[in-house]
């Protein structure tokens, strides 16, 4: 039977490696799918990862009505045996119906992959329905690090090098970002609760010591 599978996990998780795993796999056996994605890092159009694996994709626009553009396809004469959808968070509610219709109607498989909560800990929209709407929900089994070394379960974003909590719930970045430029880090409950990064955790270690008072 079909199904809406919902794979799921923080940042540097491995998501979009296994999106383009699952996409090579069925490649490889003679499949042929269609891959939606999102604001992808790479930029428009495109499924990357980061460890440097690229392939084109359809840019999944606001607004855009994924059954009808499947049904298009089929239409046509084109060929879809799946399809994966890779920063599924970013999609409207209304969009995640449409891939359970792509699935229901059109009897296709449907993957998609994305982050649960946003950098203020609040679902997205989009994982929202997909957690209300699928057959199947996976969490990634590559675990994310805290800088602590304890598994990573929250997306902070940092300015700066310093960690914000509010501002738009979507703004493109990454980890790794230099320090001046809008960035992402993984951290743990603990270090996300105390707003405590990296950056500022080794800050705080190079901080000299304070030296005792010596009333005169």
């Amino acid at each position: 039977m079909p199904e809406l599978v919902f794979f799921s996990g923080t940042m540097d998780c491995g998501k979009s490696t296994l999106a383009l795993q699952i996409g090579h796999n069925r490649s490889a056996r003679g499949l042929e799918g269609v891959i939606f994605t999102r604001d992808d890092r790479a930029g428009e159009g495109k499924l990357s990862s980061r460890l440097g694996l690229v392939t084109d994709a359809v840019e999944a626009a606001s607004g855009m009505d994924l059954h009808a553009y499947l049904v298009g396809q089929l239409s046509k004469g084109g060929r879809v045996d799946y399809v994966i959808v890779d920063e599924a968070q970013f999609l409207a509610p209304e969009q995640i119906d449409q891939l359970a219709r792509v699935v229901d109607d059109l009897g296709l498989d449907v993957f998609a992959f994305g982050i649960t909560t946003d950098f203020r800990t609040r679902l997205f929209p989009g994982s929202q329905r997909l957690i209300e709407l699928a057959d199947r929900i996976e969490t990634l089994q590559v675990e994310a690090m805290c800088w602590c070394g304890a598994r990573a379960t929250h997306n902070a974003r940092t300015v700066g090098g310093e960690m914000v909590v509010e501002g738009e719930q979507v703004v493109v970045g990454d980890v790794n970002r230099p320090a001046a430029e809008v960035g992402y880090e993984v951290l743990c409950r603990r270090h996300h609760r105390r707003r405590l990064t990296s950056a500022a955790a080794r800050a705080g270690e190079l901080s000299p010591d304070v030296l005792p008072f010596a009333p005169s």
